[in-house]
This record gives C-alpha cells, sequence and structure tokens, in this order.
C-alpha cells in the first residue's frame, strides 16, 4: 500500500532461498570447508567497525537504490504495509510481521516506543562475525556485511534481543521449523566473507 506516495521502487531484494540457492547436502559441503578456529579476541570490536548503520552505500543487493537498508529489509519482510508520503517509496510507517524466528505475528508501527517491537536481525551478528575473521576483512567488505539482505531478517524485538551475538552453537530461533535454514544462512554468509566457525 503505497498510500499517498505515486513513486515506485523496484521490490526490495530478497535473500535466495536455501531450498532455491542450495541443496541440504550443498550447505553441509560449505561447511566442511569453512575453516575451525576458537574465538579471537573481541578487542577493538565496536559496531562502528562495520560502517554507518544501515548505508545504502554499499555494494550488495539493494546498495544504492536511494533507500536505507532497515527500510529495504522492511518493505522485503512485512506485508500490509504503508509507506510514508514523500519517502521515495522507502519509508514503512506500518506492517505486519510473520515472524520467521517465532512463528508469531507481530504488527509493526514506526515510533520511538513501538519501533523495538520489530527489529532487524543480523543472521550472523556482527560481534561474532569479528570474532571470526571479520577483523581480517576490509571496512567496505564490513559494511557490504552488514547490510547484506542475505544476512538480515526482521524479527520480533524481544528474541533477537534475547539472541544477542551468539552464534549457531549458542543460539537457535524457537521456531524449530526454521532453524534449518537459518543455520544454513549462517554457513552461507561465514563462506560468502570467509569467517569460520567454533567446533
Amino acid at each position: 500500500d503505497l498510500a499517498g506516495d505515486t513513486t515506485t521502487l523496484p521490490p526490495p531484494p530478497k535473500p535466495a532461498s536455501v531450498s532455491e540457492a542450495a541443496a541440504a547436502d550443498e550447505i553441509v559441503a560449505l561447511l566442511a570447508m569453512l575453516a575451525v578456529k576458537g574465538r579471537a579476541p573481541k578487542t577493538g570490536y565496536d559496531r562502528a567497525q562495520f560502517g554507518p548503520a544501515w548505508t545504502d552505500d554499499v555494494a550488495v543487493d539493494g546498495g544504492h537504490n536511494g533507500c536505507d537498508t532497515r527500510h529495504d529489509v522492511l518493505r522485503r519482510d512485512l506485508t500490509d504495509i504503508e509507506i510514508k508520503p514523500g519517502s521515495n517509496g522507502c519509508v514503512v510507517l506500518a506492517g505486519v510481521l510473520h515472524d520467521l524466528y517465532t512463528g508469531a505475528t507481530v504488527t509493526f508501527t514506526r515510533g520511538d516506543d513501538t519501533s523495538p517491537a520489530v527489529q532487524i536481525d543480523h543472521v550472523v551478528a556482527l560481534s561474532d562475525a569479528w570474532q571470526k575473521g571479520a577483523q581480517q576483512l576490509t571496512a567496505d567488505q564490513r559494511r557490504d556485511m552488514a547490510n547484506d539482505p542475505l544476512n538480515l531478517q526482521t524479527v520480533d524485538g524481544a528474541t533477537n534481543s534475547q539472541k544477542g551475538d551468539g552464534d549457531a552453537a549458542t543460539w537457535l530461533p524457537p521456531n524449530g521449523e526454521y532453524r534449518c535454514t537459518y543455520v544454513s544462512r549462517q554457513v552461507q554468509i561465514k563462506t560468502k566473507y570467509g569467517l569460520w566457525v567454533t567446533q
């Protein structure tokens, strides 16, 4: 619903579903190729190491389209969306999230008090990435990773807070039906950015 806004943007990028991108045996093969190491120290980690939050200045899908990454992902993942008039079709004012992490339905309304109910999760948390090889990436590569649609999922805010910077060994979505897809996405992301996993 682009009520009040006549601008038409191309649909936001969707991460390839695991069933389309790679069969289960291909994910297992990718996992087997990932280096297995201990966590590096968290020393030097700061969110700023991954560039400005939600920057559009990236070389991944959705980059340089005139909308910040947060709104690209909200437009991709929410249904029944309402777009702010005059925002070039970017800013999501409201919508409905069918949360893959919990299976719950959550209403999103933009606002200081209401926006935290729906959050954008980095499937591979940036702090975890920092401790698993992202320290060696270039600033541009880290910025791309932080804004890559494959690594972003709109989720229930409370569940995202529970996850924190956990990896697949320490946290999995409560919705058991999504766990295989979630782990597969972590493997794809860590492969794409040359990160490692712990034993």
